[in-house]
Formats: C-alpha cells, structure tokens, sequence
C-alpha cells in the first residue's frame, strides 16, 4: 500500500489560511498557478509503485470511480471560495495537470467535465496547459478527440519500457504495441505528446534501454521524461529483492543509461532542462513541473494530493473514502499542514534550481534568510572536477553568477548540493 503521510500541523475544518499565508498572498500575484487533479485508480497495482492508488478491489462503494468526479468538483468548488476570501488579487490557473493512478481509466467525459468546472471556477490564463497522463491501452481516436474538445492540450503516455520482459518486472500490464496508436491518436487530435521511460528496472539490460529510447524517439514526441527506478520500501518489488528474487539497483548501471539517454536524445534534438526531463524546445516543456521546480503555487486536488502556496505545504487524507466522507460533509480534505522555514526554504531552492538548465543564480540564493552564501573557492573546485559549466554562456555560468550542472554533475546532482550547502 502507499508510504504513510508526513506528520504536520492540522488542518481547520474549514479549510482556512494561517495568518501568515493570508499576508504572504498579495505578493504572489506574480507567480503562476497550477492545479493537479489526483485521478487514484489504477487496473493493476504495479510492483514498483509508491503512489496514493487504488485498484477497484481496494475500494468500497464509498468511493467508486463513478462518484469520484462530483466528490472531487467538490474540492475544487472548496479550492476556489477558500481563495476568493483570502483577499489576493485573483489568479488564474497557467497549468492543470491530470496525474494518478490512471487519469484516463475514467471516462474522457468525466475528465473533460472536472476541466470545465475548473474553468469555471478559475479561468484559464493564455495559453495554459492542460495535460492528462494515460495508459497507452486506455486512449482511443475518440478518447483524445474528446479530451482535446474539453481544452486538453498535451498527453503524457506511461510508455515504460518497449520491452516486454522489463514491462513485466514492472508489472505493467499494458500492450506496448498500443503506444504508438495512442500517440497517433493525440497527434490526430491536435495535442502535444510526451512519453515517460523508465530505466534501471532489474534485469534489464544496455541493449534493452536503448531500444525503448530508440522506439521512443521514433514516435517524435514533443517531450520525454526518462527516470530512474527507485525501489520503495513496502511496494511489492522491494520485497521481491529483499527475498533476492530480484537484484537490487546498480547505481553504476544507472549512470551508464542516463549518459546513452543524454546522447541519444541530444543526437535526435532534445534538450535537457531538467535532470530527468528533456524537450524539442522550450516551448515543449512541462510548464506544470517548472512551477515545482520554481517555487510557485499549485493547488493539488484529490486524496494524498500536495499542495503549495505562499510558503505553505498542505496534504490531503489519504484514501479516497476519507476524502469523500469529508467532502460529502462540508469539511476541508486536508490532513496536514506545514509553513516552510528558513532551513526549508534554502535547501529546496539550492536544490531544486541546480537541476534545471538554466541553474542556480548564485546573487539571488546568497539574500535568501538563512543561507550560507556561496564561495567562489567552492565554485573554483566543482568546475576542476567537472561537476558544474565554467563558461556555458553570460547568462548561465558559474563565473556569471549561475551554477550550472555539467553531464557528469548531472549524475552527481544530490552530492553538487551537499557541497554548496558546506
């Protein structure tokens, strides 16, 4: 079953800001918005799963995937009256991402009628972008035409692996015959794609990562996400190699498929920009995952959902029986709650702005409260061992005034922060 939440302050019944959140608001008016609508169902329970989701056999009648769609408009109707009272400027939303579980286990016409009262409730910024992870089983010419009518604008298919034994380690169930039709059929109706691989799954070989970047690039994606399998504690492959029925992670058979992907992906014209994402162009990237990766607001909808404003982080109950339950009687989902320190703060921004290409402008982490400024002798000794760009450009360079991963810092972006933090 899903990792427990974290411990937190709770969360009022009515859902209400803490002081020091309704005073922060007014000066985020600047900062995007997203909204991340938890679909948590899922056909099979793969092995290596960690996420909040539930197979129908999991689930009571309290929360069934055909009441789910009003149980979590009732969140967002919550989401939106909690906002207008807060007293800052309206924002509206600049990303909505479907993720799960499998969003697209649901009918596309539940999927379209959450996006609607989205709408609704915050309007849509200019060219904001409406993304729905799928199942390569569960979309159809008519599946995408729908989502795409709604305002969908980009699919991102759990592609895996193209190989069927590694989809099997996995316990992916689904056809890898059908990724190429669903991708056809996003193309056909206008939306931007994205496929997200998987490499490091026990058993699998060189060969077989690059065949499944090789089929992957073949389709011509606008986006790729290639990440490393982490092995959870308390999913079903971890006890799989506890019991040595599997092997565990090779960091060093890791390091050597993040180098065939950079250099297959660049070779075909994708760009890293962050870590473990990589686009046709900058047009073409997660604008959902920037506003993570860039301290902006979201609001996460759904049970388990995080969400993030003005320096506060909040989740929901967990199962989707309690989140109902809740809803159904008027009251807030939220479990717990957080307001982010100094110490927090620091580390998430030193951290998260060195995976993105355009790094980490040192001049504006030294102000943050709290952080110990970055010296030029640390700087001096990341670029003699190759781990951050010397001269990459004005903008971006460590002698500008911007840490910047090399390849080799790339694999080694967790250490690069240990050492700028001293």
């Amino acid at each position: 079953m899903p990792s427990t939440l974290p411990l937190g302050d709770p969360v009022p019944a009515d859902g209400s800001f803490p002081p020091a959140v309704l005073q922060a608001l007014p000066q985020r008016s600047d900062k995007p918005l997203g909204l991340y609508v938890h679909i948590p169902f899922c056909s099979v329970r793969c092995g290596y799963c960690d996420f909040n989701t539930y197979t129908a056999e999991d689930l009571g009648p309290g929360a069934s995937r055909q009441s789910y769609p009003e149980t979590l408009i009732s969140e967002l109707e919550l989401a939106a009256a909690l906002l207008e009272s807060s007293g800052a400027p309206q924002r509206q939303l600049s990303t909505v991402f479907f993720g799960g579980g499998t969003p697209t286990l649901l009918p596309a016409e539940d999927l379209a009628r959450i996006l609607t009262r989205a709408r609704e409730l915050f309007g849509f910024a200019p060219g904001a972008e409406i993304t729905t992870e799928a199942n390569p089983d569960t979309v159809t010419e008519a599946s995408a035409q729908l989502l795409a009518d709604a305002g969908f604008t980009r699919l991102s298919l759990g592609m895996q692996s193209a190989v069927p034994e590694v989809l099997k380690t996995l316990d992916r169930t689904h056809n890898p015959e059908n990724v190429p039709t669903a991708h056809d059929a996003a193309r056909a109706a206008g939306l931007e794609t994205s496929l997200d691989l998987i490499y490091g799954t026990p058993g699998e070989s060189l060969q077989d990562w690059q065949r499944s970047l090789e089929t992957a690039i073949a389709l011509a994606p606008d986006h790729i996400s290639a990440y490393s399998l982490i092995i959870e504690e308390g999913t079903a492959m971890a006890a799989q190699v506890k019991r040595g029925q599997l092997p565990d992670i090779d960091q060093d058979d890791h390091a050597e498929k993040y180098l065939v992907t950079d250099r297959l992906l660049s070779a075909a014209g994708y760009q890293w920009y962050e870590v473990s994402n990589f686009s046709r162009s900058e047009a073409t990237r997660s604008q959902h995952n920037l506003n993570y990766w860039l301290d902006s607001d979201w609001w996460g909808a759904g049970p388990g959902a995080h969400s993030h404003l003005a320096g506060m982080r909040w989740w929901n109950v967990k199962h989707p029986a309690a989140y109902a339950q809740r809803l159904h009687q008027g009251t807030s989902p939220g479990h717990g709650r957080e307001l982010l320190d100094d110490e927090a703060r620091v580390l998430e921004y030193l951290m998260l702005r060195l995976r993105i290409r355009e790094g980490l402008d040192i001049a504006e982490y030294n102000q943050l409260p709290g952080a110990e400024p970055i010296t030029p002798a640390v700087l001096a000794e990341l670029v003699a061992e190759g781990l951050i760009e010397a001269e990459q450009s004005q903008s971006s360079s460590a002698s500008q005034g911007r840490v910047v991963l090399t390849l080799q810092g790339r694999l080694l972006a967790d250490a690069v922060t240990r050492r700028l933090l001293g």
